[in-house]
């Protein structure tokens, strides 16, 4: 692999206080595009729920500190890093990062430049802001899990994209960006209060325009493309794998139609909903007379909206991904590679996870920490290194 470039965000420091779900990766994604981000750990970091540190993919490119925030010393030490940071983002419940001081009004003290990045579920007030919570509720309550599945079942968790990453990093990762460029302009910092309710709302905006247009409705399996269509659904294959098909343009639809030569009358009228039942069983029934690789040789690389549903341990093999590099094997593991792609900075996986504390001797001296106070730091307890391997 040639040698990452600097990425756009190259010369900006993010500390981002350790956490689970989004924040951790929307620190990532600052990372992967050149960010300094310096991962603030507790003493204590072992998470028996999440993977071993050096497989944990969301800190990968971040470094590692080992603060404890308890004593008065710990506590200091991160303010003092706060002042040398453009940004800090962190996910406790509301109020917590003000028990522990290091909340906005503590950190924007030492530094009025801050950017300072909140993550939460519910947001930092409302009725909800202090009550615990998870990815599944907060899409419930911004009305998105509604709507999600099948027709006469519950709804469907659609895992943590919905909530935890859509929802919520990328929201926290676009909000902190938008307030590092107002800083850099004005000199003035901001808090940014990202909520998973708020950010999976918004990412329902075509919906709530297509119901102001009296052309989506509440109710799973009722609107064109949440599986009520037959043709935007996914079907089973001969060989019990599946596919899935789109063509909604009517172009498109005639194409499949040409590939699948359905040529009786009872497709010609694609918005025909009275329809839609009988032409999902008819589809049903010709899927599952091939296998998945035999519809691929049909149907892929065609406008009939084609693609084969496929599994993790399938899509980094598939010849679209392994063409543009959509995963990469770095640092020994296989994961996804940074996105967007820029075409002069693009991002790069820079590092793999850190070990707690593995740079808190680095990250202390390029703040002006004395070598002699670091020892003492280190002796004190307040702060802990961490193992270089």
């Amino acid at each position: 692999m040639s040698a990452p470039s600097l990425g756009p965000l190259a010369g900006t420091r993010v500390l981002e206080f350790r956490g689970i779900g989004p924040g951790p990766l929307a620190g990532m994604l600052l990372a992967d595009m050149g960010a300094d981000v310096v991962r603030v750990d507790p003493p204590t970091t072992v998470n028996a729920a999440l993977p071993p540190d050096r497989l944990d993919l969301v800190h990968r490119g971040k470094r590692s500190i080992v603060a404890d925030l308890k004593t008065a010393r710990g506590l200091e030490t991160v303010l003092r890093l706060v002042g040398t940071a453009d940004a800090v983002v962190e996910g406790y419940r509301p109020g917590v990062a003000e028990r522990l001081g290091i909340g906005p009004d503590a950190c924007l003290a030492r530094n009025p430049a801050l950017v300072y990045g909140r993550m939460s579920g519910w947001g930092q007030d409302g009725p909800y802001a202090h009550a615990a919570g998870h990815d599944l509720n907060y899409i419930a309550l911004a009305g998105v899990l509604e709507g999600i599945g099948r027709p006469g079942d519950p709804p469907t968790p659609p895992q943590s994209y919905v909530g935890d990453y859509g929802g919520g990093a990328m929201f926290l990762a676009f909000g902190v960006v938008c307030a590092l460029l107002e800083a850099r302009r004005s000199g003035t910092g901001q808090v940014v209060d990202a909520a998973m309710v708020d950010g999976a709302a918004v990412l329902a905006t075509q919906y709530w325009a297509l119901k102001a247009a009296d052309r989506w409705h509440d109710g799973r399996g009722t609107n064109f493309v949440d599986g009520s269509s037959p043709h935007y659904d996914t079907y089973e294959c001969g060989d019990g794998l599946f596919v899935s098909v789109a063509p909604m343009e009517p172009r498109f639809y005639a194409e499949l139609r040409r590939l699948l030569e359905l040529t009786d009358p009872v497709w010609d009228d694609q918005e025909d909903r009275s329809l839609w039942p009988q032409r999902k069983k008819l589809l049903a029934e010709l899927f599952r007379t091939r296998t998945r690789a035999e519809w691929c040789d049909l149907l892929e690389y065609s406008d009939a909206c084609f693609a084969p549903v496929l599994a993790m341990t399938e899509a980094p093999d598939h010849p679209h991904n392994r063409a543009r590099n959509t995963f990469v094997e770095e640092f020994g593991v296989l994961q996804p590679a940074p996105a967007p792609r820029l075409s002069a900075t693009p991002g790069a996986i820079r590092s793999g996870p850190p070990a707690p504390g593995l740079h808190s001797r680095d990250v202390l001296a390029e703040a002006g920490f004395a070598a002699t106070e670091i020892d003492e730091l280190f002796r004190g307890g307040h702060v802990l290194e961490g193992l270089r391997v």
